[in-house]
């Protein structure tokens, strides 16, 4: 994908548009007093696990609109000559990974850059750090390998800035291979004396290679999209930790990348916007990366993020946070609050099956009167993501989203609890073994469903209770079973044209082979 196939994505709200985010946000207010205030109460525990879960999703919606609202900010940008030193953070990848992305790096287009090899192979016990130090010799890069543990990739990162100059920074994971012309596009934002860092998309170039990698770069097109695009006018653009631009000073008055927390992208953005400083999310593809290749290592990395992000709740609370402006709490609110998104499935998830085996319901409803406001409502609600993200938000990425529930449970308790989490790469090469584990509750859901469901029918025939739960259960095993496919042997996704690599990767990939 180049920056032109990227610009589908591109979503500027018309007049037409915003009314329609008010009807959403409308109908979801509408919807949520209906549920507390209308209907009779059936059991009261479920009466308010029900009305807890519509109260995350009216925030989520109303925070996802506000967000969205208005997309078109751009800060301004100058001529800047300042050098740039580039940090390639490595942790044992493969050696044909490494060389690509430090040739392309060497590749860019700007006259003062020193390319460095972030080794931290060697305390994190991998047999091949000394490749790194290998590849540095011979491409003409350099390399500063790390010999005393702490703080993971953050740690890695402290330990290279202390040790080079350039005033600005641009951070790379192995296996994001930068576009020749990122710094030229990234620099000139910096004319801000204030501009803290310039984060581009995380864009997948093996989004066609497997199922799972397909489908993961599909969930991420929202987040990269709209909502990214939306927090620039906010000042509350997120850090992500790879195919960034990032001032030094900036870093050095946070005390350097935060080492506490396995996000430590995501709360030292935190910490530079509560230090007043700005940011910028460039919405174009500069750096082209790899997607996780199976449900293991998607499994991993979303554990990884959701662990990460809950640490903003449970740490860093942005509401205790002096420095932030209100829109900024809120946008660090919602951003880390998306991943209690697995907690709620669970709990609606559930109500099904406690109607078919116990015959236990939230509400006492008749009939299909509740149909008859919910279906309005969900309809606004998909359509304003939808619309937001100019229809390229698929039933793939929101499955992932919703399936993946116990992935978000496990990192909910080990950030509430203060777990110690450890730093887990994402695997970049196939692993092996049967993925099946990962999906052991979404398996059982769907037994138990189908198993509730004829004990419901024999207990009270096809009555409305019966086939408004049976339709919610549906509803579920459906979306379970698009993860469950996920764990099954990977073959190649089907091919997408707006997927090739673009003519820039392209080139570098041909100067990486000669």
């Amino acid at each position: 994908m180049d920056e032109q196939q990227y610009a589908r994505t591109a979503f500027l709200a018309t007049r037409s548009d915003k009314v329609l985010f008010a009807l959403s946000a409308a109908a979801a207010v509408f919807y949520f007093f209906l549920l507390l205030l209308y209907f009779p109460i059936g059991n009261r525990t479920l009466f308010m696990l029900l009305v807890i879960g519509q109260s995350f999703h009216l925030w989520q919606l109303l925070t996802f609109i506000h967000t969205v609202w208005d997309t078109e900010h751009e800060p301004v940008a100058g001529y800047v000559d300042l050098s740039v030193d580039v940090f390639i953070t490595v942790t044992g990848e493969p050696r044909s990974i490494i060389e690509e992305t430090v040739r392309a790096a060497l590749a860019m287009e700007y006259p003062h850059t020193r390319v460095y090899i972030l080794n931290d192979g060697y305390v994190a016990g991998k047999d091949n750090w000394r490749e790194s130090v290998e590849v540095a010799r011979e491409l003409g890069a350099e390399c500063i390998t790390r010999t005393k543990k702490g703080g993971a990739k953050a740690g890695n990162i402290n330990n290279a800035l202390r040790q080079t100059n350039a005033p600005l920074i641009a951070i790379f994971d192995a296996d994001h291979v930068p576009h020749p012309d990122f710094l030229r596009k990234c620099v000139r934002y910096f004319a801000d004396p204030a501009m803290a860092f310039v984060q581009t998309p995380q864009f997948y170039k093996n989004a066609q290679d497997s199922y799972v990698s397909k489908s993961a770069w599909e969930q991420q097109e929202l987040f990269f999209g709209p909502i990214c695009k939306g927090k620039n006018r906010l000042n509350a653009a997120t850090m992500c930790g790879t195919n960034m631009l990032v001032r030094r000073a900036a870093l050095e008055e946070v005390g350097g990348m935060a080492e506490e927390s396995i996000a430590e992208d995501f709360v030292t953005g935190l910490f530079l916007h509560e230090r007043s400083w700005k940011s910028y999310y460039l919405p174009e593809v500069l750096a082209e990366g790899l997607a996780p290749h199976d449900l293991g290592s998607y499994y991993k990395q979303q554990f990884r993020w959701a662990r990460g992000a809950l640490d903003i709740i449970f740490r860093y609370n942005p509401l205790f946070r002096r420095g932030l402006s209100w829109t900024q709490k809120m946008q660090y609110l919602a951003s880390a609050s998306f991943y209690f998104t697995g907690l709620i499935v669970a709990v609606y998830a559930s109500l099904p099956l406690l109607f078919f085996y116990f015959g236990l319901v939230p509400l006492e409803i008749a009939g299909m009167l509740l149909a008859s406001v919910l279906l309005p409502y969900l309809f606004l609600t998909l359509y304003t993501i939808q619309l937001s993200s100019n229809f390229s938000y698929t039933f793939n990425a929101l499955a992932f989203s919703m399936a993946a529930f116990n992935v978000h449970i496990a990192a909910i308790f080990a950030a509430a609890l203060r777990r110690t989490s450890a730093f887990l790469v994402t695997p970049k090469e196939r692993e092996g073994g049967s993925a099946f584990g990962y999906v052991v509750p979404q398996m059982l859901y769907v037994a138990l469903a189908a198993a509730g469901l004829i004990i419901a029918l024999e207990r009270e025939g096809l009555s409305a209770s019966v086939v408004n739960n049976a339709a919610w259960a549906v509803m579920y095993v459906v979306i379970f079973a698009t993860f469950i496919r996920a764990a099954l042997p990977q073959s190649s996704a089907r091919r997408l044209p707006s997927l090739n690599l673009s003519p820039q990767i392209k080139r570098v990939a041909d100067q990486a082979r000669r």
